[in-house]
């Protein structure tokens, strides 16, 4: 099957987010970036940076035919079970407000974490893509992919970071499903997972740890609104500011010191408050489309390993998109879950874009008439 161009739309798309990321990393991190390394533009020009590597990294894999990352696919996986080990290293680990999630490689920081998404889609994509019938078998369509992704949920919950443990997890069941396994085999396991975690939340297990405030503060945050609520309670009064059409970029009250952080996960709350419910409402529309694109690669690719790797990649970025805004609108209990391509963060950026660039290259290759763009 002859190559054809990218699709376009995906590629305007990824461009147009990570341009808007960067100027409302600028807009929301301007006075912390004053308060903490007396300049201004600190977080705008490390974003832009990040910017830049993932473009050339996109670029890179958008030209490097899919197909022969399905060698690297072991290799891969073995290297991000490293790093999330090197995590916990003294040598190496890096501690940030209680978590440790990153790893040193001198004046460098990376989150392993985000490795490990693309090389858990990576393998599993390779993986399924062999086995045709026998994803419909428990035995061989599910118990190797579960112990793999147990090992991954393990290592990231340590971190902690559960919000990108339950992505790993929710990745790997819609990858199954995707490859053929049986859905009531699925099914099973969802339901016996909510109802292990509503037994151990509701019996006061886990009542002492960090998990169970946050969940119980998500339920009545205006409970607890100079401590552990603090943070929702001004991202809820940032959203509601902004009425309409916002109070304009660059105007925001939230940021200045009131909303912790505001240029990491909850960067839609500036973006609510300065650009209001239609800037924010339109910059949703933008991920729908991107995803509606991805999935459309995803259905036309023309062989199963590109399908399933194009799959894992919009799910994650499809996830990544409806916890951040569910955690910013108080809608689920607070995690530390970037949104894609606008939150400050340098590995979370260059690896989504990087993962763009492979389905970029997919859909060079879908069928024509009805993949990405012919032009």
């Amino acid at each position: 099957m002859p190559k054809k161009a990218s699709d376009y739309t995906v590629l305007f798309l990824t461009l147009l987010l990570v341009s808007i990321g960067i100027v409302m990393v600028f807009s929301a991190s301007y006075y912390y970036a004053i308060d903490k390394y007396n300049d201004g533009y600190y977080y705008f020009k490390r974003q832009l940076m990040w910017a830049f590597v993932g473009l050339v990294a996109m670029i890179i894999m958008m030209n490097y035919d899919y197909h022969k990352l399905q060698k690297w696919s072991v290799t891969l996986l073995i290297l991000s079970i490293l790093l999330l080990v090197a995590v916990f290293s003294p040598k190496f680990g890096v501690t940030l407000n209680s978590s440790t999630r990153w790893i040193a490689l001198g004046s460098i920081t990376i989150q392993p974490s985000e490795i490990a998404k693309i090389a858990l889609i990576i393998f599993m994509a390779s993986s399924m893509s062999r086995k045709g019938s026998a994803m419909r078998t428990f035995t061989k369509g599910m118990l190797p992919y579960l112990f793999v992704t147990a090992i991954f949920f393990i290592l990231i919950v340590k971190q902690p970071n559960l919000s990108t443990a339950l992505i790993i997890v929710m990745l790997c069941f819609i990858m199954m499903y995707s490859a053929g396994t049986r859905l009531w085999y699925i099914g099973s396991l969802v339901a016996v997972g909510v109802i292990a975690a509503w037994y151990i939340v509701s019996s006061g297990i886990i009542s002492d740890t960090y998990w169970y405030k946050r969940i119980m503060i998500f339920m009545n945050p205006f409970k607890d609104p100079r401590e552990d609520g603090f943070q929702l309670v001004q991202s809820l009064y940032a959203l509601g500011s902004g009425g309409i059409f916002g109070v304009g970029l660059g105007n925001s009250i939230a940021k200045q010191f009131y909303l912790p952080m505001p240029q990491n996960d909850f960067i839609f709350s500036i973006i609510g408050e300065e650009l209001g419910f239609a800037g924010a409402t339109a910059i949703l529309i933008l991920f729908v489309i991107l995803i509606w694109r991805g999935i459309c690669i995803a259905i036309t690719a023309k062989d199963c390993f590109g399908r399933l790797l194009a799959t894992g990649i919009i799910s994650v970025i499809a996830l990544q998109v409806i916890l951040n805004v569910a955690v910013v609108t108080s809608s689920m209990p607070p995690t530390g879950v970037p949104l894609p391509f606008i939150s400050a963060g340098g590995s979370s950026l260059s690896i989504t874009m990087a993962s763009i660039g492979i389905l970029l290259n997919i859909s060079q290759y879908c069928k024509l008439g009805e993949g990405g763009s012919k032009n």
